[in-house]
């Protein structure tokens, strides 16, 4: 049996409800979910599909070496000055 890969994802609530997912090492492919779990479980399968259609174009997914998600604080008087 092959290792999986794992891939990170970004969740972001959008302002009119649910979640929108993004799998920023697999370039266009997003998902949206009502709730969380279900952003997770469509996000999943967008990235699934997205592997096949690479594999039957003979083309390789990217893969993600030291990657890391973090935030960073900024003043807002500054950022709309």
């Amino acid at each position: 049996m092959k290792d999986k890969l794992h891939y990170s994802v970004i969740f972001q609530a959008e302002p009119e409800g649910g979640y929108t997912a993004i799998a920023p090492a697999l370039p266009g492919c997003v998902s949206y979910g009502k709730t969380i779990e279900k952003a997770k479980i469509n996000i999943k399968e967008a990235m699934e599909l997205y592997l096949e259609s690479l594999a039957a174009h003979g083309e390789k997914p990217g893969i993600e070496n030291n990657t890391f998600v973090s935030s960073v604080g900024i003043s807002p008087v500054r950022a709309y000055a």
